[in-house]
């Protein structure tokens, strides 16, 4: 036998030794209930030495940089086209979103922070730089957009958490404000995002823009208009003289359509006289709510109703309303109508991963 050999065989024997001794000290019930319980640990430490380097360690690795415009989407019934601009002067109603989307992806691909001065945006290109000021006590704040949004009717603008805080709109939930591109800034951070470059690098790049350690880019090229053709060359031509046409045949233009023997109907008049409503002016009348909407919840007590409607009420315009479930009183939180159930189910699943789990497309 080889040194070596008898060196492997020497390290075998020293080590399955005291295991053999343990064996032959206790019953075979007990002995196979101890080889298992060896086998489990040892399949445990191999795992643990398998997963060196992995773990939490994963989910702080850096973002990278993505730059969309994207296509065209409807929502509601209202078509929004999503383009590049660095111009952009908006006024409206602005909501915020918090901790139920925290940690979750943007239309971009980040990870959303409510610690972060971001927004979400229906139609700017991702990620651009806009200054936002609440109208009615004239604080602002400067956020990056990365997210596509608001949902809600009437809101032009969703902002982080944190940003609403600076322009002092969380308690109340909404606010009017003005939105004001930053074009510098938003062209920075489209050049940082087209290199790969993720939110910190971004953030960066603004920081150095506004210390002057960085060098603005170079604002695209506007394309020069074609020379204008020469006008032409007018000749004179000779008179031509052309008779007049003939005069048109007299008409007759009736009030109402006309009977057959040439007379106009009289206008309609119902029992007391009064002249019903036309066409036109029912089509000027609003309809009834109906459509698609989405309920939040159902409460047993109206006070926990309004307390839920005044949670959502960055979202849209909530109403409580009462109907009976199982013989009892229930009071429904809903927002709508919408007058699609996409447009609903969009609404629907950002309170979802917002946090309100129940929230459900419903139709009357």
């Amino acid at each position: 036998m080889t040194p070596l050999l008898w060196r492997a065989k020497m390290m075998y024997d020293v080590s399955i030794m005291p295991l053999v001794l343990v064996i032959q000290r206790f019953p075979a019930s007990r002995t196979l209930r101890l080889c298992g319980a060896v086998a489990v640990m040892a399949s445990l430490a191999a795992c643990g030495s398998s997963n060196k380097g992995g773990g939490s360690g994963a989910s702080s690795v850096a973002q990278r940089g993505t730059y969309k415009i994207g296509q065209p989407y409807k929502i509601d019934g209202v078509t929004y086209t999503p383009k590049e601009t660095f111009t952009l002067t908006e006024t409206g109603v602005a909501s915020w979103y918090g901790p139920g989307f925290h940690g979750k992806s943007t239309a971009n691909g980040e990870r959303y922070d409510q610690a972060d001065r971001t927004a979400a945006h229906r139609t700017l290109q991702m990620p651009a730089v806009v200054r936002v000021t609440n109208l009615d006590n004239g604080l602002s704040t400067v956020v990056r957009v990365n997210d596509r949004g608001p949902f809600a009717r009437s809101r032009v603008i969703d902002l982080s958490r944190t940003a609403a805080q600076e322009i002092d709109m969380i308690g109340k939930g909404t606010a009017r404000v003005r939105i004001d591109q930053l074009s510098t800034e938003s062209m920075t951070v489209k050049d940082v995002a087209l290199s790969g470059g993720g939110p910190a690098e971004q953030q960066q790049a603004l920081a150095q823009l506004s210390s002057g350690t960085r060098t603005a880019p170079a604002a695209s090229p506007v394309p020069t208009p074609p020379p204008a053709a020469p006008p032409p060359v007018m000749v004179a031509q000779p008179a031509v003289y052309e008779p007049p046409p003939p005069p048109a045949p007299a008409q007759t233009v009736y009030a109402s359509p006309p009977r057959g023997n040439g007379t106009p109907f009289p206008a309609p008049q119902s029992a007391s006289g009064a002249v019903p409503p036309t066409i036109a002016s029912l089509s000027a009348t609003p309809a009834a709510a109906s459509g698609f909407f989405v309920q939040v919840g159902a409460f047993s007590t109206h006070e926990n109703a309004e307390r839920q409607r005044g949670a959502i009420r960055s979202y849209g315009n909530p109403e409580v309303s009462q109907a009976s479930a199982n013989g009892r009183d229930v009071y429904r939180v809903r927002l709508g109508p919408y007058t699609t159930s996409d447009a609903a189910g969009i609404v629907a699943d950002r309170l979802k991963r917002s946090g309100y789990g129940d929230a459900r497309v419903v139709s009357d």
